[in-house]
């Protein structure tokens, strides 16, 4: 026994264990602060709900529902008429008229 507390140095130990106490204190504090930190930021989602919810509220009160007046809008160019196709670029007539070439052979 009296060997062994030869072998250890007392101060070096309670030197690496208060070092370890206040390394433990600085992880909890930056922890804490991480949380908070998340914690804020998931509390925006609530505000942009609210705000949605505001804002459709509003457009109620004046009469206007967004989803009843928009036409669905065209996809590609199926929604344009033939004119409108030929005359919508150039560079998709030219581009469509190889296209063709190609499925014909």
């Amino acid at each position: 026994m009296v060997m062994m507390n030869k072998q250890l140095n007392m101060p070096q130990i309670q030197r690496i264990v208060m070092e370890f106490e206040k390394q433990s204190e600085m992880m909890d504090m930056k922890e804490e602060m991480m949380g908070d930190a998340i914690d804020d930021v998931m509390e925006g989602d609530a505000d942009e709900e609210e705000t949605d919810q505001i804002v459709n509220q509003v457009l109620d009160e004046i009469g206007i529902s967004l989803s009843s007046q928009m036409a669905p809008a065209p996809i590609g160019s199926e929604g344009l008429k033939d004119s409108e196709k030929n005359a919508a670029d150039p560079v998709d007539a030219e581009l469509q008229k190889r296209l063709e070439n190609l499925r014909k052979t």
